[in-house]
């Protein structure tokens, strides 16, 4: 929607040339959760009174939806350990090319030189920084720390060869209708306990609604 917003004519017109940028959905979900849950439930009890919904079977499965937050705004121990790991390195190894790049002559040498010591500075700023995100991600249960969206996940999908971060989303399909009766977005990575919880969720919706 992004992209298209700035070079579809049609959707430029039709918007009004207002043009989302990667986090407005993320935004308006986690700003109006109360108000969608409550446009779920309606939309379950129109198709109700439709008898849209057929009692007899409902097809459970979970699906992996990519979250806003870029792998690079999520961390964990491994993750910030291994960077970490490379600032030490690199650190260590600045000192070594200043003093060699000390011993010549010229402009370009002191360039390189204070070049070389703001990289220094840099680092160091970063590895507090890190000090910090490393406080705040061993505080969540799972030892997982998403910047941008904070409940996202880094989990392994079968369509890529690397994990991403996502939601894990379980839904319930009436297989007459192939409508959603319910459904739960949950940050854990695999399906293997969630099978039992989603046809409690569609009977409580049922005895809800009845």
């Amino acid at each position: 929607m992004e992209r298209e917003a700035g070079r579809n004519v049609e959707l430029m017109w039709l918007r009004g040339r207002l043009a989302p940028d990667f986090k407005t959905i993320a935004d308006f979900r986690q700003n109006n959760g109360k108000a969608i849950r409550l446009v779920c439930r309606e939309f379950v009890m129109l198709c109700r009174k439709l008898n849209l919904f057929s009692d007899a079977f409902v097809a459970i499965d979970g699906s992996k939806f990519r979250a806003a937050n870029n792998c690079n705004r999520n961390f964990s121990k491994a993750k910030l350990r291994k960077r970490l790991e490379q600032i030490d390195d690199s650190i260590a190894r600045y000192p070594g090319e200043i003093a060699s790049a000390d011993r010549r002559e010229g402009d370009a040498i002191k360039t390189r030189t204070d070049r070389l010591e703001h990289k220094i500075v840099a680092l160091k700023e970063e590895i507090q920084a890190l000090k910090k995100l490393e406080v705040r991600m061993l505080e969540s249960p799972d030892q997982q720390l998403s910047l941008t969206d904070l409940e996202a996940r880094v989990m392994s999908t079968a369509a890529r060869s690397k994990a991403i971060v996502v939601y894990n989303v379980q839904a319930a399909v009436d297989t007459k209708h192939h409508l959603i009766v319910a459904h739960e977005v949950t940050n854990v990575g695999h399906d293997r306990a969630q099978l039992s919880n989603m046809p409690r969720r569609r009977r409580r919706q049922s005895t809800a609604m009845s």
